[in-house]
């Protein structure tokens, strides 16, 4: 969640309305971010730290010391069941709960190095393996570890390294007879097994797993953009009077171009759903897996062996390093604060971090540039409605413009010109003070004063690295607040912007089911983070690029061809092929303060309706489409049928209900009854909805599953064909939607064996699916399989048996 939990919103709330009136008045106008932090953190008593705090304990993100056991068990449960994804899962838990050099993580580390063997996660499992070993494994159950190590070795080629684990074993026993007989006889037998395959195995090679981000590291943008970093030498950075900062072309682009490839300067693993426990409640650990269990909490790539923190069971990474990056940077500081940031809101966290990550940068103009702020000096130049005022502020470096005010025309980039991914880009993201109501003002920064008191409370000297004092003084002159004050001011400002700037960093996960192997894409938000050079892009209804992530790098992709001289446009969510222009314009106005005149608003506002057409209802007689309010008249002139909204919208929760119980039952294996159902349901569609209604396309799509789980691929690609149209007038046939779809008829062709059929929809699917993704796209790369298997295929001969 992006806010804070709705127990503090509500108490917050209640807290304001009892403020005295003048009180209100006062943080309502006051015209500097200085003014509405110290005035909301002068209000923050006692009383109120000790409800936080108490909503704070609700969240487990201490290491519990029963936990382990608990995790172990549920997984071994798993494991019995051959659900080594599951087990995996729990295991991990296991381990973030354990404590270092302990004989719990130790067995957790071995039980879960088990589980990755059999998921065929060779080098995982080493690596669990020599965590296990690390952390104090027992001696006495030692064998099936180094058996399992050898095991590992031989099927990954690595005879040689086997040979040593085997022969290190075996003086072991020699030294140690710890085993009994029997169990001695199974050792010895396994052994000899072990041998015998040493002996036959060829030097083998595992496919990488970081396969695709090693290609997606290698693929670099076109030409070195001097002005702006991370862009492509086509890109330009220009100021418009309404628009403000934007991105244009400068020069023409073709579509797939790579024009963006940028990191995050900060980003926060989205954490989901996190019930906070109570009390009393039948268990109170999780058992469920989620994105925090599976994604790396600082590069965000996947992992199903993470390295947890020393200290608290939350934060989880995908390797040693991430950990100790994350920890230098700022997770010592945040390791203490879990279940408070958990309370606060993903919005904080990020202000919070960000303020850490600007320590490493250059100190003194952060401090210059934070004391301006709260001084109302010109860095609150950003915000005035001339986008095109200079900025004049004290950079404080030691070249001989220092006590000289620099010019820098437009915000955010340095003295040269250049705007770059760092802190003063972050900083130069607007706030929209003025526009955000003042509760919400209130909320923010009554939020960050808690948090500011409770980093406070911890004695952590966490703004003053590397700064000196005789620096604070002389930037904060002629009054000095405590760096604190600063770095909330700083916090405030940041979560103000996040409205705004914040971006949803996102993955596409794949579902499918083992009986008809036909993969379900949908795309999931696995992140917040702040992008500078992507937040330069400016929105449009039909936008003309699209944007993508492979761990917290953005890629933004033209999606069509975009002349010199044109501005190069981003969808920040609301989109002409989703939903109508009033319903677009509001949503726009409400989360970024501005009315959308893009070319499909201006031409929706000549003839306004109550959503995009093909959601629309149709004439059941006639099918023509339904026209008015409260009462839906056919629109053909020969026909006088009517109807009430009302009676329509019912039918169609009613099917949507159907469509529901039709999937369980998909869910559940029971295909023949899911098929009847589905069936019915399209009949009762096609009586009063437009055949490009969303609804439409997706029975159209269950019915396609339902005919693969059963083998028929000729009827599930005649579904998955009537699907595909809907989503081609819904989206365009260069939609990344319209990829996904072609991904899902290519399976359906190539395991229903219709070869020209297959190579032609791999043919359409790749065109799509590489200009939205480029090539290191796991679909692109299941594509290529499939095509390479088809041509490889010997001809099917077409003369009598001989």
């Amino acid at each position: 969640m992006d806010l804070p939990v709705d127990e503090w919103k509500s108490y917050v709330l209640q807290k304001w309305s009892l403020l005295p009136k003048s009180i209100q008045v006062t943080i309502s106008t006051a015209e500097t971010l200085r003014d509405i932090f110290l005035h909301s953190s002068s209000l923050l008593q006692p009383e109120d730290e000790m409800f936080l705090k108490r909503l704070s304990r609700g969240y487990l993100v201490g290491k519990d010391p029963n936990a382990p056991l608990f995790y172990r068990e549920e997984g071994n449960k798993k494991f019995q069941k051959k659900d080594y994804m599951g087990a995996t899962v729990l295991y991990s838990k296991g381990v973030s709960h354990s404590r270092p050099n302990s004989e719990d993580i130790s067995l957790c580390y071995a039980n879960r190095s088990a589980a990755l063997f059999h998921l065929g996660q060779y080098e995982t499992c080493l690596k669990d393996i020599v965590r296990a070993q690390t952390h104090g494994y027992p001696e006495r159950l030692q064998p099936k570890l180094l058996l399992r190590k050898a095991e590992c070795l031989v099927t990954l080629g690595r005879p040689h390294e086997a040979s040593q684990t085997i022969s290190d074993l075996e003086s072991n026993f020699a030294a140690k007879p710890t085993l009994a007989a029997s169990q001695f006889q199974v050792l010895q037998r396994t052994l000899c097994r072990l041998k015998v395959k040493v002996q036959e195995k060829e030097n083998l090679t595992e496919t990488s797993p970081a396969a695709l981000t090693k290609a997606f590291e290698d693929v670099d943008l076109r030409g070195e953009n001097e002005q702006i970093s991370s862009t492509s030498s086509s890109v330009g950075l220009c100021t418009d009077p309404l628009k403000g900062r934007c991105l244009v072309a400068t020069e023409d682009i073709l579509p797939g171009e790579l024009l963006v490839k940028e990191d995050a300067f900060v980003s926060v693993l989205n954490p989901g759903e996190v019930p906070p426990w109570h009390r009393g409640l039948e268990s109170k650990w999780d058992t469920r897996a989620t994105n925090r269990d599976l994604y790396c909490h600082r590069c965000l790539k996947h992992t199903l062996a993470p390295v947890p923190c020393d200290g608290c069971s939350y934060a989880k990474y995908c390797s040693q390093e991430c950990l100790q990056q994350a920890w230098d940077l700022y997770h010592s500081i945040e390791c203490s604060l879990g279940g408070l940031l958990l309370t606060l809101g993903v919005f904080c966290h990020i202000a919070l971090r960000s303020t850490l990550l600007a320590r490493f940068e250059e100190a003194g103009k952060v401090i210059d540039k934070l004391c301006g702020e709260i001084t109302n000096r010109g860095t609150c130049l950003p915000e005035s409605k001339n986008l095109a005022q200079i900025l004049s502020y004290d950079l404080g470096g030691e070249s001989k413009n220092k006590g000289k005010t620099v010019e820098t025309p437009i915000p955010g980039c340095d003295i040269n010109g250049k705007y770059e991914n760092n802190y003063n880009a972050v900083f130069s993201l607007l706030p929209h003070t003025g526009n955000h109501s003042p509760v919400h003002k209130f909320l923010c920064a009554l939020s960050v004063s808690a948090l500011c008191r409770q980093l406070e409370a911890a004695s952590l000297q966490v703004f003053t690295t590397g700064l000196k004092s005789s620096k604070l003084k002389a930037a904060a002159a002629p009054v000095l607040y405590p760096e604190l004050n600063i770095w909330g001011v700083a916090m405030l400002r940041h979560m103000l912007q996040l409205q705004c700037n914040a971006q949803a960093i996102t993955t596409i996960q794949q579902t499918g089911s083992e009986k008809n192997l036909i993969t379900n894409s949908r795309q999931v938000r696995l992140a917040t983070g702040l992008f500078p050079v992507v937040s330069l892009l400016n929105h449009s209804c039909s936008p003309n690029t699209s944007v993508s992530f492979i761990s917290t790098v953005a890629t933004v992709r033209a999606s069509q061809q975009i002349k010199k001289g044109q501005e190069i446009l981003h969808c920040y969510g609301p989109h002409e092929s989703r939903m109508g222009v009033a319903e677009r314009r509001q949503k726009l106005r409400s989360q970024y303060f501005f009315d959308c005149n893009c070319p499909p608003c201006e031409r929706e506002k000549q003839r306004p309706s109550q959503g995009p057409g093909r959601e629309a209802f149709c004439c059941h007689r006639c099918r023509a489409l339904l026209q008015g309010d409260d009462v839906l008249s056919c629109g053909s002139t020969s026909c006088t049928e009517s109807v009430s909204r009302d009676h329509l919208v019912s039918q169609l929760q009613d099917l949507q209900r159907q469509v529901g119980m039709a999937r369980k039952l998909l869910r559940n294996g029971e295909l023949e009854r899911a098929i009847q159902l589905l069936l019915g349901c399209r009949h009762a569609a096609e009586s009063f909805l437009l055949a490009e209604h969303s609804m439409v396309g997706e029975i159209e799509d269950d019915l396609a599953q339902a005919y693969a789980a059963l083998g028929d691929w000729e009827k599930s690609a005649a579904h998955l064909q009537k699907s595909l149209r809907v989503v081609e007038v819904r989206h365009g046939p260069t939609s990344v939607e319209m990829g996904h779809e072609l991904f899902k008829l290519a399976q359906i062709f190539f395991n229903g064996f219709a070869i020209p059929e297959a190579l032609n929809t791999i043919q359409q699917a790749e065109k799509v699916l590489l200009v939205h993704y480029g090539p290191w796209n796991d679909e692109i790369q299941e594509l290529q399989k499939m095509k390479s298997c088809l041509l490889d295929l010997p001809p099917i001969p077409v003369g009598p048996d001989e």
